[in-house]
């Protein structure tokens, strides 16, 4: 006789997955990253990802000079049950650069993931874990598609609301309304 039960799945914690990287369970070269209790395996960086993540870096570092620190797939802690590492956090300045902790949600004026072959992951599973920790923006430039997908008002039930805008278009961080960037910025030149 087969009986319908419930599956208990253990979630790591933020604690547990650092206890396991220092007892040598996870490599430090590795490139994982915590989300939602799951050790979750990172895509490899292909070219056109290492490439639109160094545009972003310039563009932002250009408009936002000494107004935010940038950080490169580096942890941001969500919760106790996530610590991922998007491709680019703009953070709040801090005078110990978070050497005594990774930025916290409320820390963080935006996240931006660059999807070459992860567009599906950060739309569906990345998206609703930042709204549900309380990210106020989320990004995720679109490299193949050339597009950028904005993601705001963070609930429980994730964003409430996506905006898809097209290489031509203009986008400014909801913390930074100044900054405006034309999408295309980000993206390889077609000429």
């Amino acid at each position: 006789m087969v009986t319908n039960t419930a599956i208990a799945v253990r979630r790591l914690s933020v604690q547990d997955y650092h206890r396991m990287a220092e007892s040598g369970i996870l490599q430090p070269d590795e490139r994982i990253e915590l989300l939602e209790g799951q050790i979750i395996q990172m895509a490899a960086k292909g070219t056109a990802h290492s490439a639109a993540v160094s545009r972003i870096e310039s563009v932002l570092r250009a408009r936002l000079a000494g107004e935010v620190l940038l950080r490169f797939q580096d942890p941001v802690r969500l919760n106790d049950y996530s610590e991922p590492e998007p491709d680019v956090a703009v953070v709040r300045p801090d005078p110990l650069y978070y050497e005594d902790h990774h930025p916290n949600p409320s820390e963080v004026y935006l996240l931006i993931e660059v999807s070459d072959t992860t567009l599906k992951f950060d739309r569906e599973t990345k998206a609703p874990a930042y709204a549900r920790s309380g990210i106020t923006e989320y990004w995720v430039l679109d490299v193949n598609d050339r597009k950028l997908h904005v993601y705001q008002v963070p609930s429980a039930e994730g964003y409430q609301s996506e905006t898809i805008l097209s290489e031509g278009l203009t986008v400014a961080p909801l913390a930074f309304p100044d900054c405006v960037i034309v999408v295309r910025e980000l993206l390889r030149s077609q000429a």
